[in-house]
Order: C-alpha cells, then sequence, then structure tokens
C-alpha cells in the first residue's frame, strides 16, 4: 500500500454508506467499516491512512471533459464578453464600452470573444468596429471559434487576406494563435488557473485540442506548477510528421518530462490524439451537408470540406501506424459519413468530434466501425435557433446523443471550451434537458438518460469501484436527487465539496 493511503469514512455509494480506501492511485477497498479492517488488508496499514470523513457525501467517478482548447479558454476568461449581442453594431457597443471601462495600453491588441451571427440581419464588417472603436486593432472571436472579425487597424496588424476583416477557418484559427500578445509565462498562468477551476468543479481529466503545440505547452508549464487534472495533449496534421520523428504515441509521458523527478506531473501529462478537421461549423455555415445552406448558392451552399475522404484517409493510417489515436472533427451530416468513411477504409477506430448532425444510416455505423461520438451537449441548447433555421427540416437528426447511445454508439461529453464553459455540470444538464430558458426542449427525443449522461462524463464509469484509478468526484447529494427535485437548473448549480486525482486531492471544500 502507498504511503500516501487516503481513508473515506461515510462516503455514500449507490445509495450506501460506506467506507473507501484509496493508496496507490487507486481503489483499493470499500467496506462499510474499513477502520476495523478488512480481508487482504493490513490493518496497521489501514490505521496509518490519512482519514476524511465525508459524513454522508456523495462519491462519484471524476468527471472529464473530452475536448477543450486550454489556451483558449485560459484567454477567453479575460477577453471582454459578446455573447449577448444581437448585432453587429450590439457587439462593436459591449466593446466599445468595456475599453471606455477599462482602456488598455495604447495600440494594443483588444480582444473579445463569443458573437453569435447565425441569425444575425446583417453581417460583422471591419467597418462596424471601425466606427465603434476608431484607430483600435480589435479582433472578436465567433462563440464557434471559427470566425474572427477584426477592425482595420487589426487587419493591417495581422496581415489578413481580407479587407472587410472577417476571416474563417485556418485563417481565423491562425489569428486566435497570433493575437494573445501576452508573455509565454502569463499565459500559463492563466492556463493553470483554469485547470484549478476546472478541478473545483470535479473535473479530473480533458483533452486538449489546442492549435497549438499543446504536448510541449504542457511540459514547459509542469515545470512551474503541477497541473490540477489529467491532460492529453493533441497534435494537429502539421505537426504529425515532426510527432512521428520524435517517436510520440497517444498515452506516453510527454517529452520532457522526468518521472523519477516529478512523477505527479509524468503521471497527469500525456500525448493525445491526431486532431484533424473534416469540415467547419454550422455557426459559420461552413459544416459540410447534405442539404444548402438557405439563401447560398455556388460551391459553399453546402459548407466546406476542409479534408476530402483521401486525405483523410492517409492521415488516418499514418497517425495509427505509428501509435497515436485519431479525433476527426465532423460537423455536418455529409461530414460525419466522410469521417466514417475514412475510419472504414484505414481500418481503423477514433473518434467523431461534435458529430451535431448524422444521417440515419450513419448512426449504427459508429458502434460497428467502433468510432466513439465525442459531443457537446449545451451546443444543442445554444445552437437550436441556428439549426432550426440553416438546418430547417433536417433537426431531427441534429445533435443526435440519444439516438446514437440507442444505436449503441460510446458517447463521451466536453465542453468545447471556450465555445461552451468548461463546466461538466452544465453538459450534463444539457444532455438529460435540452433546454436553456423557458422553452420546451428541443427535440426531446435526444435527451440522454442521468445515469447514461454521467457515464459519458466519466469514461464510462458507473460507479465507484474497487480497481478503479482514484480519480473521484465529492457532491453533497446524488444527482439524480437534485435533478428530480430542482431539474436541469439544478443539477448545474451542483456543489462540488472535493476532487481527486490518482487519490490526490486537487480541489476540496468539505468544511
Amino acid at each position: 500500500m502507498s504511503a500516501a493511503a487516503l481513508l473515506l469514512r461515510r462516503a455514500r455509494l449507490d445509495g450506501r454508506v460506506r467506507d473507501v480506501l484509496l493508496a496507490g492511485g487507486r481503489v483499493v477497498a470499500v467496506a462499510d467499516d474499513l477502520g476495523a479492517g478488512a480481508p487482504g488488508l493490513d490493518a496497521a496499514e489501514v490505521a496509518r491512512a490519512e482519514v476524511v470523513d465525508l459524513d454522508g457525501a456523495v462519491l462519484l467517478p471524476g468527471l472529464r471533459d473530452e475536448h477543450v482548447h486550454a489556451e483558449q479558454w485560459a484567454a477567453a476568461r479575460r477577453r471582454i464578453d459578446v455573447t449577448t449581442a444581437t448585432s453587429p453594431e450590439h457587439a462593436a457597443a459591449l466593446v466599445a464600452g468595456a475599453v471606455a471601462a477599462t482602456p488598455p495600453d495604447a495600440g494594443a491588441l483588444v480582444l473579445a470573444h463569443g458573437f453569435r451571427d447565425a441569425l444575425w440581419t446583417a453581417p460583422p464588417t471591419a467597418a462596424v468596429l471601425d466606427a465603434a472603436l476608431p484607430g483600435r486593432a480589435v479582433v472578436v472571436a465567433s462563440g464557434d471559434l471559427h470566425t474572427a472579425w477584426c477592425s482595420t487597424a487589426a487587419v493591417r496588424l495581422l496581415g489578413l487576406s481580407s479587407p472587410d476583416g472577417v476571416v474563417r477557418e485556418q485563417e481565423a484559427m491562425a489569428v486566435y494563435a497570433r493575437a494573445e500578445q501576452v508573455p509565454v509565462a502569463v499565459l500559463d498562468a492563466w492556463v493553470l488557473d483554469a485547470a484549478r477551476a476546472a478541478a473545483a468543479r470535479g473535473v479530473t481529466s480533458l483533452v486538449d485540442l489546442e492549435l497549438t503545440d499543446a504536448p510541449a505547452a504542457w511540459a514547459r508549464r509542469a515545470a512551474s506548477a503541477t497541473p490540477a487534472l489529467r491532460v492529453s495533449a493533441a497534435v494537429w496534421p502539421e505537426r504529425l510528421e515532426a510527432a512521428i520523428q520524435r517517436g510520440l504515441r497517444s498515452g506516453q509521458v510527454l517529452p520532457g518530462l522526468d518521472a523519477e523527478r516529478d512523477p505527479v506531473a509524468a503521471e497527469r501529462l500525456r500525448v493525445g490524439p491526431l486532431k484533424v478537421f473534416v469540415d467547419g461549423s454550422l455557426g459559420t455555415r461552413t459544416a459540410w451537408c447534405a442539404e444548402p445552406y438557405p439563401g447560398v448558392r455556388g460551391p459553399a451552399a453546402h459548407g466546406v470540406l476542409r479534408t476530402p475522404l483521401g486525405e483523410l484517409e492517409r492521415l488516418l493510417r499514418r497517425a495509427t501506424a505509428h501509435g497515436l489515436d485519431v479525433a476527426v472533427h465532423a460537423i455536418g451530416d455529409d461530414a460525419v459519413t466522410t469521417a466514417l468513411d475514412g475510419f472504414a477504409a484505414a481500418g481503423c477506430t477514433g473518434r467523431i468530434e461534435h458529430a451535431q448532425q448524422v444521417h440515419e444510416r450513419d448512426l449504427p455505423r459508429f458502434a460497428a466501425l467502433g468510432v466513439v461520438a465525442s459531443v457537446q451537449p449545451r451546443h444543442a441548447l445554444d445552437d437550436r435557433d441556428a439549426a432550426d433555421h440553416h438546418w430547417a427540416g433536417a433537426t431531427g437528426r441534429a445533435f443526435p446523443y440519444g439516438a446514437l447511445v440507442r444505436a449503441g454508439a460510446q458517447v463521451v461529453l466536453g465542453s468545447d471550451a471556450p465555445v461552451a464553459a468548461l463546466d461538466p455540470w452544465d453538459a450534463l444538464a444539457s444532455a438529460v434537458h435540452r433546454s436553456a430558458d423557458d422553452r420546451e426542449p428541443w427535440h426531446p427525443e435526444q435527451h440522454l438518460a442521468l445515469a447514461d449522461a454521467l457515464a459519458a462524463s466519466s469514461g464510462g464509469r458507473r460507479a465507484v469501484r474497487v480497481g478503479d484509478a482514484a480519480d473521484l468526484v465529492v457532491v453533497p447529494e446524488p444527482p439524480a436527487d437534485v435533478l428530480a427535485r430542482d431539474g436541469a437548473d439544478g443539477l448545474r448549480r451542483t456543489p462540488v465539496l472535493g476532487t481527486l486525482v490518482a487519490g490526490a486531492w486537487t480541489h476540496r471544500d468539505l468544511g
């Protein structure tokens, strides 16, 4: 048994109050009274364990966020919020008001986040920002991160291709990577702070799909502080060959970490998947879809196919042959078909990120091919009006979480932070009740049962069991009781009393 053993007394599991012993990073015993010892355990070693009395609080498997952009999320927590904007002028006024209230340094790039223009009656343009903030270099990130809206001064500063100040997809993402003009040490501090905030909401691990060199960035951060959660750091296609040359394989300790010198960081920080884009997004009208977008003609009518099937198959084969898992971004129904065809052609498994629109014929292919559906339930609530407009007549197959589970697919939940907040309780609430306002749930046939949603948020774990990793979360009462009494909003507000990663507290508020 590890010297850092932890005995959790009076934890509520499966409706019963029991003791739980953690050691060596795992759950090693569950019994009614471990203080009196248990078969196979040394009573003296149990006696040396640190004891924490949970007093009937509920112990659950730790929660995961399977899709995060860590640097963008950390930065967005400090950007000007324009999520409530109903027009370009409204968004520009929100930015101008924030600048007036807290003037930035002269010449500094002003950053805002969260506009959603899918239902605006006029497009965002540089001229609108110029009128509200004359001479200022301003970059406003769209809520889905697929569009960057810039003032004329920002267009010049960043050397953008579009004089109207709006760039999409790859160019937009390049803008985000360049726009956060803060020292690396400052950005790292922001990210580590965001990780602690996630731990305080019960998150024990995340998959970081940041566009920058995430493996190198997390290894660098570990030199200043051990992150408060487990991280799988993704690789992007432009760095695939370099990753192969370095021998990176999914699940291995990040290069640059010394397991002997810092075993905790080495345990928590691992190489993640290769991330590949097949299409764009609903909000930017670049998701690759069978039906054309209303009022759009020409090559862009069905969205944007960023990675055709042949190139996708090549990337899948190349990555998996060298030990890298694959996460494929596919939002539109034809993009999901392309992604599934790619997995079938390459003869490998992996994940489809988002799967926001799925042809009925493709639902059983997830399970048949062993492809995981990595979904973000909050998007269904935020995008319901945009989907009703741009996917009119096809919303029955939009955000089809219930249909995927019924078809036997493995579903995992995330946030896509900063597109939605990095809060697993919001994801859970959105999965079980598809409404964030007073309206009736949108396509309630796609609701998940709470037990299924919790499992999808916990790596498939449905209860705390002996032998599991000691990644755990403590909450005051069973989530099912909260949902029954207070509804989805009550579930969103769930307080977290404690979070453990490998048996070590990463958040503790037990009073």
